[in-house]
């Protein structure tokens, strides 16, 4: 079986950023963007928790959502199986430099937010018991502060070669 693209990655030397991860059309013709917003580096520092994880992804869901601007072309928010970041999915032909205020905002909230998590509850989760809110706002706090707020070439261009 081929190798999806997104396995040819030298996760090796992948750093925390906000990457393309790939771009896909619609039968309408539009382009949807997927994001690897990596908040860990990948074998060498420690992964998230799946419980901050899912509390980060009601909350940055959320958000994102219901942003002013964004809201329309926010298509998915969601923890990567490896619990070293999230994929984010934009309608349009974007790049990181594109969201990165997006990103800081998103991140900033979710490391001030204070109070129930929206859709916590029994009703609105299916395993809303599973979440660390101090999790992933100290996530959040840390990719903000560490990456975002310093972003490079480094940390949104994929490694090639050797």
């Amino acid at each position: 079986m081929k190798k999806i693209p997104s396995f040819t990655i030298d996760h090796n030397r992948l750093l925390r950023g906000v990457y393309v991860s790939r771009r896909d059309k619609t039968p309408s013709d539009d382009v949807l963007t997927t994001f690897d917003v990596r908040m860990t580096e990948p074998n060498r520092q420690p992964a998230l928790s799946p419980e901050a994880l899912h509390a980060m992804e009601h909350l940055a869901a959320t958000y994102l959502r219901n942003h002013p601007d964004w809201a329309e072309r926010i298509i998915y928010w969601g923890p990567m199986g490896c619990c070293t970041g999230n994929y984010l999915i934009v309608q349009g032909l974007l790049e990181p430099a594109d969201i990165i205020l997006l990103l800081i905002e998103t991140m900033d909230f979710v490391a001030r937010f204070d109070g129930e998590v929206p859709g916590a509850s029994p009703r609105d989760c299916g395993n809303y018991l599973f979440m660390d809110l101090d999790g992933a706002r100290k996530a959040a706090r840390i990719y903000l502060d560490e990456v975002l707020c310093c972003i490079s070439p480094a940390n949104t261009t994929y490694p090639t070669g050797e």
